[in-house]
């Protein structure tokens, strides 16, 4: 005879464990519907600030996928008769076994809340770590992921950022040097320079002021280098010293000021 209880408990045995993985997933969905439309709603003006909630957003996203799954594999554990009680307490006994074996881990996870609190970088900014220089497009427990103006991505364990350049807390500076031949009138050169100060933000609608010549910064066998620099939005230098490039350029151009430029001179000698 076919026992109907027996085949209802191994029917159970089998179902409950997708059930368990469905009601985790739905859970884990609705806190996150909530919390996305918390941030959507809170009336945040600053872009910084705006980033920052963002970033602590995900990294508390990534700290309840942890914990569900953490819930969803004991129950699923005690679905199959595992004496769960009997592993919860030897977590205390095998929690320093397991901290040896992911010292990393824990590193990287306590890096990260630093990382937050410190309010070091946030998801959006650019920064710069080891000499690669980047867009912070991922943030998480474990790793940080920046992407460079290339399309190329670093992923750096938290526990390994040291030190951190973040060229989104404050306006940058755009810097430039600019050549020209000793032919030419100085002052000329400085007053053409300073009247493109006029029309400059109409080109880098970012600027936050006028272009400074900082003043002479070296005297090459070519030509008198002249320093110049622009205040931008933060992390916008980069775009701003290439239009400064350009417009310095046109600007001499108009005003028949000489750039110098590597020439070789070829003497025909007569036998």
């Amino acid at each position: 005879m076919i026992s109907f209880d027996k085949f209802s408990i191994d029917l159970k045995i089998i179902i409950m464990p997708f059930i368990y993985i469905l009601l985790g997933f739905i859970i884990y969905q609705i806190i996150i519907k909530i919390m996305n439309n918390a941030e959507k709603k809170s009336n945040i003006q600053k872009k910084h600030h705006q980033k920052r909630v963002r970033t602590i957003n995900i990294l508390i996203q990534n700290i309840i996928k942890y914990i569900i799954v953490t819930f969803v594999l004991v129950a699923i554990l005690a679905n199959f008769g595992v004496n769960v009680k009997s592993i919860l307490a030897g977590i205390g006994i095998t929690a320093a076994i397991i901290g040896l074996a992911f010292q990393d881990i824990a590193k990287d996870f306590l890096a990260g809340i630093s990382i937050i609190l410190e309010d070091q970088f946030e998801i959006g900014d650019t920064i710069e770590i080891n000499d690669f220089v980047g867009e912070v497009v991922s943030f998480g427990l474990r790793t940080t992921r920046i992407k460079n103006y290339k399309g190329a991505t670093k992923i750096i364990a938290n526990h390994t950022i040291t030190e951190v350049i973040n060229y989104n807390l404050y306006n940058s500076l755009a810097v430039i040097d600019v050549s020209v031949s000793y032919e030419e009138d100085l002052d000329k050169v400085e007053k053409t320079i300073n009247k493109l100060s006029e029309t400059i933000k109409e080109k880098i609608p970012k600027a936050k002021g006028n272009i400074k010549i900082l003043g002479v910064q070296d005297l090459e066998d070519s030509g008198v280098v002249y320093k110049i620099a622009l205040e931008v939005a933060s992390a916008e230098h980069f775009t701003a010293e290439r239009i400064l490039r350009k417009e310095v350029k046109k600007a001499l151009d108009k005003a028949k000021i000489k750039i110098p430029y590597q020439q070789i001179e070829v003497h025909n000698g007569n036998r």
